[in-house]
């Protein structure tokens, strides 16, 4: 729930969600992504509220993922924490950015390396979303040759296999 204000949210930094757990599980800073999305299959936006403009829409970064996919490969199944990838979103800073508008009952369906951000709400009505992650029912193997890859698989792998 966002209400409109004049003040910066303070939680608008630009970031991708974490998705196992770190040294510290109690703590979402110290959270983990790794190349194979492990624990993570999308990241979902939902709308409880009509979305415009002056409502503090989610930013997107479009395509981004495909930076954040290059970013973690060399880290292997450990990945990177969450404030690890937060201090290098900026691989993606050349990105166009999409809003999240929409009437309430619209559904973003993301890929879970999307960067994407929040910001200060200059509307008039209170904002009501949910950002539940959708969990993988199995791992993720982004280099399998069996031909049986999910969209999520290839599109990491797509995103691998280019340079930028």
């Amino acid at each position: 729930m966002r209400f409109p204000s004049p003040d910066a949210p303070g939680d608008d930094g630009w970031h991708v969600d974490a998705s196992f757990p770190g040294d510290d599980p109690s703590s979402f800073f110290s959270w983990r992504m790794n190349v194979a999305s492990r624990g993570r299959a999308l990241l979902m936006l939902f709308l409880f509220s009509d979305v415009g403009e002056d409502d503090a829409p989610t930013r997107l970064r479009v395509g981004s993922h495909q930076d954040i996919a290059r970013l973690l490969e060399p880290q292997g199944d450990a990945g990177l924490s969450f404030m690890d990838v937060a201090g290098k979103v900026d691989v993606s800073a050349h990105r166009e950015v999409a809003f999240a508008t929409g009437e309430a009952g619209t559904v973003y369906l993301c890929h879970p390396f999307l960067v994407h951000a929040a910001q200060p709400h200059r509307g008039t009505r209170p904002k009501f979303m949910a950002q539940p992650p959708l969990l993988s029912s199995s791992a993720f193997q982004v280099r399998r040759t069996d031909g049986l890859d999910s969209p999520l698989e290839r599109s990491i792998r797509l995103a691998l296999e280019r340079t930028a």
